[in-house]
């Protein structure tokens, strides 16, 4: 549900949500985990969603974009081709995407779709305390 904010022009709605669920709901404690783990998929939601993207519609082919956990997340392609995720400034408090590149060019969308992270390169995220409302609109 936290995603459904960026399909209608709410994208730090999204961020924040994403943000709470990821720091309030889930620990390292035996009830760790809120709900039901029903398979992986409460993991799988965690993993995706730290790295900040999540395939809230799976036969899309996109990834909804959220609010990330790591400065740097890479994933192998290939032996010689990666997809890095960065995010400059992350911190507890600094939520909120300022502004983010793909490749070195402004991206403003809030999605990526699978084709273009197969292609390699990276998605950097500048984040800050305070809400972008123009970000992602």
């Amino acid at each position: 549900m936290a995603y459904l904010y960026n399909m209608v022009g709410k994208a730090v709605k999204s961020q924040l949500m994403v943000n709470n669920i990821l720091s309030q709901m889930y620990s390292s404690k035996p009830t760790g985990i809120i709900g039901n783990e029903d398979c992986g998929q409460m993991s799988a939601w965690y993993v995706l969603s730290s790295m900040g993207l999540y395939p809230m519609n799976p036969a899309s082919g996109n990834y909804e974009i959220g609010s990330p956990l790591f400065e740097k997340t890479t994933i192998t392609i290939s032996d010689d081709k990666f997809f890095i995720i960065e995010a400059e400034h992350v911190s507890e408090k600094n939520i909120y995407i300022q502004s983010a590149t793909l490749n070195g060019s402004n991206y403003n969308k809030t999605f990526i779709s699978h084709k273009q992270i197969l292609k390699g390169g990276t998605l950097k995220f500048v984040m800050g305390p305070e809400p972008n409302k123009n970000w992602g609109v």
